[in-house]
């Protein structure tokens, strides 16, 4: 795992902002809405930030689980290292995706939107879990309920998974998680606490159009990366992709 893929998360989820004001928008709306009003006491206001850190944890825990399960299945795919360049083709993927991901936030192909179709079978069984936790009234249920809101249908997050896979362990598939749900933390707390001042900016073509390109740019990277490292090492190279 490079570091570079550590960083490149991080910048996928920072970037990707424009697409959780979308996705994630409406779902935020409804939680900031069972919070308790801002105030000149100190307890409401305290109270907010609370719930809010604690439903961003739990859906962390949630990419972090999932993270360490894709890594957990690179691991056995690399068993087969010595037959095919499993891990070239993973960090390929995980490249094609980021582009693909890029292209569907600047607006330009939608493909990422029916993988995204793919995951709604599992979220029809979760989705009525977490409505039945509303109204979010302690952090022990913000808690749970972030937990299950980071299992919804996302292409954000499934193009970050194929890079979790690579990594080829679950301790690496985790931090990578990790990083992707930290650079998604600032705009998911200013979505909740600022929502009707950033919603309007983020959805703006020129800012979607920036954050996607960047977003693809970073795919072209890593896939020229992939491509060098593939030319200087060969199929037995794979372990110089995640050194």
């Amino acid at each position: 795992m490079t570091d570079f893929s550590i960083i490149a998360v991080f910048f996928v989820g920072l970037l990707g902002g424009v697409h959780c004001v979308g996705m994630c928008g409406s779902i935020v709306g409804i939680f900031t809405a069972q919070l308790p009003k801002p105030s000149p006491e100190p307890s409401p206001t305290g109270a907010r930030w609370t719930l809010h850190l604690a439903y961003n944890g739990g859906r962390l825990a949630s990419y972090m689980a999932a993270g360490a399960l894709a890594g957990a299945v690179g691991q056995a795919g690399l068993l087969l290292r010595d037959a095919v360049p499993v891990q070239h083709l993973l960090f390929a993927l995980s490249s094609l995706m980021l582009i693909a991901l890029g292209l569907y936030l600047a607006g330009i192909w939608g493909m990422v939107r029916r993988i995204e179709q793919v995951g709604g079978v599992l979220w029809q069984y979760i989705q009525p879990l977490a409505r039945g936790l509303l109204p979010i009234t302690t952090p022990s249920r913000a808690l749970l309920f972030g937990a299950l809101w980071g299992w919804l249908p996302c292409g954000l997050v499934y193009s970050v998974l194929v890079t979790a896979l690579a990594s080829g362990n679950p301790q690496g598939g985790a931090l990578i998680m990790l990083a992707f749900g930290l650079g998604t933390l600032p705009n998911l707390l200013a979505i909740g606490l600022f929502w009707e001042n950033i919603s309007r900016r983020a959805q703006s073509p020129r800012v979607r159009l920036t954050a996607g390109l960047l977003v693809a740019g970073l795919g072209v990277y890593g896939l020229i990366k992939t491509g060098y490292t593939f030319y200087l090492y060969g199929w037995s190279g794979s372990c110089h992709v995640a050194a």
